[in-house]
């Protein structure tokens, strides 16, 4: 019987363990419960502002993205480093995509979902025109812009390439999850390595600190669009 309580205490013990060392593992999850933890994020000249909102869809609280002919996002509050947790996975979902959808062309530069990761510009490693630009567009916007982001998208035209340049700014990388049509109406689930697809884009290594950012625009084609996204996860 003593034997049986002191195998009994080990598992208890070995198992808080584990416990513990997964969630060492995961550094945040958001669950889209509530939007407690965003912030809207507004582009100057778009007045047309596309919605997020929570809902339930099949018993599950998932966050609801719905554009019509508008374009903004969500910014989530939270940052981490790249370098320490360079892992992410979600789960997401499209009602339909873009027919006039274009991601080489401005004026088809939309997506019906896509989940950014905005490095943070660092002025201590900027050379002096960097610095002079940054400022400016600090001095317009009130904070520094982000110094690079990757876009991980859901595009509407089936295209051969993963990575692609914004045809916005050679500061912003397209990398393809999903393409067409196939998957419209299914839940699909993704997982990504941060500082590989940095790497691959970029062609060098990402700045540490990032955020995280959700949108479905549709300001380019003048379509309407509705995704949803199940959570994301930012894990070692």
């Amino acid at each position: 019987m003593k034997l049986l309580k002191v195998t009994i205490v080990l598992l208890i013990i070995v198992s808080a363990a584990v416990a513990m060392a997964a969630e060492k593992q995961i550094l945040f999850r958001e669950d889209f419960r509530s939007l407690s933890n965003w912030d809207p994020l507004h582009f100057p000249k778009i007045k047309q502002h596309s919605t997020y909102t929570i809902g339930k869809v099949d018993g599950r609280s998932v966050l609801k993205a719905e554009s019509h002919a508008s374009a903004s996002a969500i910014v989530c509050r939270k940052t981490f480093n790249v370098h320490e947790f360079p892992h992410m996975r979600w789960r997401w979902k499209v009602d339909n995509v873009y027919t006039k959808g274009n991601s080489r062309d401005k004026s088809g530069d939309d997506y019906p979902i896509r989940i950014y990761v905005m490095f943070q510009y660092d002025p201590k490693k900027a050379d002096f025109t960097e610095k002079l630009s940054y400022s400016v567009a600090k001095t317009i916007y009130g904070k520094y812009p982000p110094h690079s982001t990757i876009n991980y998208v859901w595009m509407s035209q089936d295209i051969a390439e993963r990575v692609i340049t914004s045809p916005y700014t050679d500061k912003a990388k397209m990398i393809i999850l999903e393409k067409g049509r196939s998957k419209v109406g299914t839940w699909v689930s993704e997982t990504v390595n941060i500082i590989e697809d940095y790497r691959k884009a970029f062609g060098k290594e990402p700045p540490a600190t990032a955020s995280i950012a959700v949108m479905n625009d549709s300001d380019n084609t003048g379509e309407t669009a509705i995704s949803y996204l199940e959570y994301i996860e930012v894990y070692k």
